[in-house]
């Protein structure tokens, strides 16, 4: 079945290492992934960092990356912001704002909240600035909702507590760009249709349920954020649970998928 397959979207923290460890084994798997000449596209919610600076990092831990290969919901957070020509509050970590600096109007009245991973920014002064904003109208845009992520000394906080907690106080709706949502997904495929391709990640919902809504086949890692008993969370389950990124890609080009 490896030949059916036209693309593999690979998340990054949790699947192939957390914060600066690699997951054993994680990089010698990617290259053989590459010897086998199956397009790749790595898809990730991470907020904490530019797209420059997450290459950079993953290039230092020994990944063999392209930047053009990096698809993250910065990026999609952008086109967005540019679509509908916001001006933007950043809720963001000050290393992701590379991506957007350019897109603050700092004379004007920021008419959107945009909030990603900002654990320096999550205090109740920078809230509540977000909060009266919202309630004057701002759109509030989730770069995505994640409930937690694995950090170096254990699972943290997530930006979905600090969202649900603007949607709640302010009574809107926040709109998500990143993972789970379908359109992120089909965005990272281009043309390739979603049964010729798989997800391999560490979130059960926001990789493997999100991408098996639209029919991408989905392979759940137990390393990250992976929690046991996360398979059974999820309807249908994932369609392989594999103790990391290796067996994943064993499983691939054993075509046991």
């Amino acid at each position: 079945m490896a030949k059916q397959i036209k693309m593999i979207l690979i998340d990054l923290s949790g699947t192939l290492h957390v914060d600066n460890t690699v997951i054993p084994g994680a990089v010698e798997a990617l290259n053989r992934l590459r010897n086998a000449n199956i397009p790749l596209k790595f898809v990730t919610n991470t907020t904490k960092e530019s797209n420059n600076f997450l290459f950079n990092r993953l290039t230092r831990l020994g990944f063999d990356i392209k930047k053009e290969e990096i698809f993250s919901s910065l990026v999609a957070a952008r086109k967005l912001i540019i679509s509908r020509k916001l001006n933007p509050m950043l809720l963001i970590d000050p290393a992701a704002n590379e991506d957007f600096e350019d897109l603050v109007r700092k004379d004007e009245k920021a008419n959107a909240v945009v909030v990603g991973l900002a654990p320096d920014k999550f205090h109740y002064e920078e809230l509540t600035k977000a909060f009266r904003l919202l309630l004057e109208g701002a759109s509030l845009i989730a770069i995505h909702k994640a409930r937690y992520y694995k950090k170096s000394d254990g699972l943290a906080l997530g930006p979905g507590a600090f969202v649900t907690g603007l949607e709640y106080s302010a009574n809107v709706k926040a709109e998500v760009v990143g993972k789970p949502t379908a359109e992120f997904f089909k965005t990272a495929l281009g043309d390739v249709p979603p049964e010729e391709a798989v997800m391999i990640g560490d979130d059960v919902k926001d990789d493997i349920a999100g991408a098996q809504v639209i029919g991408i086949r989905g392979l759940l890692v137990q390393t990250g954020k992976y929690r046991e008993g996360d398979e059974n969370t999820i309807t249908p389950p994932p369609t392989k649970v594999c103790s990391s990124f290796v067996q994943a890609v064993e499983y691939i080009l054993k075509n046991e998928i």
